[in-house]
């Protein structure tokens, strides 16, 4: 199951076509949509398997395995919802990195396309939270990422900036590695664990 997760990271924004007018790459067209399907249904597998142990969660529809430009996009990600409306924050799951280097995180933030005037206010209340060891920030400006330590003095910063709209919006993230010797099971736990630590940043969104 993570071979096929792995695998399909190498082929990150490359162009597919539809393997009916892809001439002399239909081969390769098809070849690239089954280690797309493959990849993500491995990665829904992974979430459903957490969202085993969390049933109240709600799982979204996993991205798909390209976009609409009929780029490759194997970092996929699926929302949860337990309560409240799409346009609110919720939990998330998303994959990152290379072959050589790559997990999954475990975030609080919220689908861009269903945002409504709260969202972004409902978002910046992770920033009342007291910091816990095993997160981080990442905070947008400017349509650009910036990941931040999440310390006393960044969290502080940070949301003066918010205030200030310097900084849009900042989710809180923790990163589940995964190596070769990795287990589903171990990488479930990872992320049941991470869950536990990010879990009151969710909650400080619903007050």
């Amino acid at each position: 199951m993570l071979n096929k997760i792995r695998d399909y990271l190498d082929f990150a924004s490359l162009q597919y076509r539809n393997p009916d007018k892809a001439g002399e790459e239909r081969e390769k067209m098809l070849e690239l949509r089954h280690k797309g399907q493959e990849a993500r249904k491995a990665f829904t597998e992974l979430a459903k398997a957490f969202q085993t142990s969390h049933p109240e969660w709600q799982l979204q529809q996993t991205s798909q395995w390209m976009n609409q430009a009929q780029r490759l996009r194997p970092h996929f990600w699926v929302y949860l919802q337990s309560e409240g409306k799409v346009t609110e924050p919720m939990m998330a799951l998303r994959l990152y990195g290379t072959p050589a280097d790559f997990g999954i995180s475990l975030e609080v933030s919220f689908i861009e396309r269903k945002k409504d005037e709260q969202t972004l206010e409902q978002q910046a209340k992770v920033l009342e939270v007291p910091v816990v060891e095993g997160i981080y920030y990442l905070a947008y400006s400017d349509g650009e990422s910036h990941k931040l330590d999440a310390n006393e003095e960044n969290r502080r910063s940070l949301r003066e900036k918010v205030r200030s709209q310097e900084v849009r919006k900042v989710l809180v993230k923790a990163d589940v590695p995964i190596t070769e010797n990795s287990s589903e099971e171990e990488i479930v736990e990872a992320i049941l664990k991470s869950y536990d630590k990010i879990l009151p940043f969710y909650l400080a969104t619903r007050n």
